[in-house]
């Protein structure tokens, strides 16, 4: 079943991909197809903002379509910078300059404790929609560590690896990430719908 993600990032599809392959899904970035929308993200939690997405591209073709919102959530920040990771620093912003935004705020935090939070939501033609969400726990380390991964990963601090999502392999974030979490609660859940 040929799949739509509604995004037009490469590390995501790149997760997607891993994550569903067992349902035998052939996932496509939008551009791929060429839809080339970028959906306004109003919504006040992950999930809305993920729905928005994916609803903005289902209006455009009849395939299954596949979206998330994901960010950081900063405890010291009160959950900071959360639905507006992406645009923290500006909307041109590089990873870069989010990351050295975040931690130039939080210089003088003690607390350095964050978590990362997915909603992903799928959207069939018939226009049925199921959302999931996932979430990982960890800190904000003082300096970014890593080459691998992308956005904030080389200065989240994954408590259950024992290191930056950046300094991980593929396969060690997807098991513990956010978006792994909520994909594969995605996965739960249209695997039973295809049992039914």
């Amino acid at each position: 079943m040929k799949v739509i993600a509604a995004t037009k990032n490469n590390g995501k599809i790149r997760e997607m991909r891993e994550i569903l392959s067992p349902l035998d899904m052939d996932i496509v970035s939008q551009q791929e197809i060429g839809i080339n929308i970028d959906a306004e993200e109003t919504g006040d939690t992950f999930e809305r903002n993920a729905l928005i997405k994916a609803r903005a591209v289902a209006m455009i073709c009849d395939y299954p379509i596949l979206a998330d919102d994901s960010g950081i959530c900063v405890d010291a920040l009160n959950g900071a910078p959360g639905v507006h990771s992406a645009r923290y620093a500006g909307e041109n912003a590089t990873d870069t300059d989010r990351i050295n935004k975040l931690l130039s705020e939080m210089k003088n935090s003690q607390d350095r404790t964050a978590k990362f939070v997915t909603a992903v939501a799928f959207i069939f033609p018939d226009g049925t929609e199921i959302t999931a969400s996932g979430e990982v726990k960890g800190y904000i380390t003082e300096e970014p560590m890593g080459d691998n991964g992308f956005g904030y990963d080389p200065v989240f601090f994954s408590t259950e690896l024992g290191k930056t999502f950046a300094q991980s392999s593929d396969d060690e974030k997807n098991s513990v990430s956010h978006r792994g979490r909520a994909l594969k609660n995605l996965y739960d859940k249209l695997k039973s719908r295809e049992e039914e």
